[in-house]
């Protein structure tokens, strides 16, 4: 004989939350004449939880308000954007954003540049705080936004034939791609990202690249534009969120390439120091920081010398373990052997450049290995020397076939 409520009693107990006492309490029967399951309704809201609603009710509290739809925030946020001061809140799928991606993303139409001046100059505040256009977001904060005179908004004037040729001028610098990843030789020279006068970058020429699904790809990480090789791009959301994450937390392996002058006396070695950008922001500089230093940020390389031409210069293989601006090449001024050709951080007296050697920087984001977004395999892919770094081994004699000691060096 089947005992009555059995089965649906435990279920029942389990879904809402309820334990039996130790020894095993004795389960409710129905009322003698009523079958099991019979007559039953609606579930009746307890005693306690109904005060609790009156109690809100009477308090002017009430359930939380409905969230709006993503088409309804744009909405909404494009009418204050004209109007004045707003305040966005993070959501779920906005996690871990930068805060200069977050405003692109939810504000197309304000130029990245624009952006990027509103944080750093304190107009923009998450949860009242001031913060850095690299800062990342969290679920639930605010973000207050500045008022914003935008000109009117143009419709976008695309050429079939131009993005045709950025297509073909992306597809012959692509040293891999799947429906998730593209990875490019990126040429030295151009820019990563646009600026105050860059319109040729990038960033901009993944417009080109929209699939018919509306998805952008989307940058991962940087390069300084005069740095060649292999650059990151993510074709969909999800890759560049799993791609993202990857870079924060290390699993990203990056070895660079450079001809720095001068050979190190220790061929193998660490450099660990705190980076921070010099007080005249307009030299876009990083300089070497004391610990605790305003602004100052870890910055680790493991470096080794692959070759050298006598004592003149040197071949070296870097491997980043962060990923701070100009870290590669703050840290090779740091120990006294900067990059040839490096503008910023090259500051050897009376040192002459070898001839035939082009006056151009000398560093290559020569390979990186990254686990795949979807399958986890690692991605591997190796960049070729640029022409000016070409023509330099050339002239010295340096073999790309060499084995590169860095390739060993720890992770951490």
């Amino acid at each position: 004989m089947r005992r009555n409520g059995s089965k649906g009693g435990r279920a029942g107990a389990r879904q809402g939350g309820e334990r039996r006492p130790a020894g095993g309490a004795a389960r409710t029967r129905p009322p003698a004449g009523r079958a099991p399951g019979e007559g039953r309704g609606p579930r009746k809201v307890g005693a306690s939880t109904a005060q609790t609603l009156r109690h809100a009710e009477a308090a002017g509290e009430g359930p939380a308000p409905r969230r709006p739809g993503k088409a309804e925030a744009k909405a909404a946020a494009q009418e204050v954007l004209a109007t004045g001061v707003q305040t966005l809140v993070v959501g779920p799928d906005e996690a871990d954003m930068r805060i200069d991606r977050f405003l692109t993303a939810r504000f197309p139409q304000v130029p990245f540049a624009h952006v990027q001046r509103i944080v750093r100059k304190g107009e923009l505040r998450v949860d009242g705080k001031r913060v850095k256009p690299n800062d990342r977001l969290l679920p639930g904060q605010a973000v207050r936004i500045p008022p914003l005179k935008l000109e009117a908004a143009r419709p976008a004037a695309r050429s079939a034939a131009k993005d045709q040729d950025v297509r073909t001028f992306l597809k012959s610098i692509t040293l891999y791609e799947d429906a998730d990843v593209l990875v490019l030789d990126k040429p030295a020279g151009l820019a990563v990202q646009g600026g105050s006068g860059t319109t040729r970058h990038v960033d901009g020429m993944l417009a080109a690249l929209v699939e018919d699904d509306g998805q952008r790809p989307r940058l991962v990480h940087r390069l300084d534009k005069d740095t060649a090789g292999c650059l990151v791009i993510a074709k969909t959301r999800f890759a560049a969120a799993t791609l993202a994450k990857s870079f924060r937390s290390r699993s990203a392996r990056k070895i660079y390439w450079a001809l720095v002058a001068g050979v190190p006396r220790v061929r193998q070695g660490r450099i660990s120091t705190y980076l921070a950008k010099e007080e005249d922001e307009e030299a876009s500089r990083m300089r070497v920081a004391r610990h605790g230093a305003e602004g100052a940020s870890h910055a680790l390389t493991y470096y080794a010398v692959v070759d050298q031409a006598a004592q003149k210069l040197a071949w070296l293989s870097l491997k980043p373990v962060t990923g701070r601006t100009h870290q590669l090449r703050a840290h090779a001024a740091h120990i006294g052997h900067p990059i040839v050709g490096d503008p910023k951080y090259f500051d050897v007296e009376n040192w002459e450049l070898p001839g035939g050697i082009q006056n151009r920087l000398h560093l290559l984001a020569r390979r990186i290995v990254i686990p795949h977004p979807r399958t986890g395999r690692p991605i591997d892919v190796t960049a070729p020397l640029p022409p000016h770094m070409r023509q330099s081994f050339n002239l010295l004699g340096l073999d790309t076939e060499r084995y590169d000691p860095i390739v060993d060096a720890p992770e951490e």
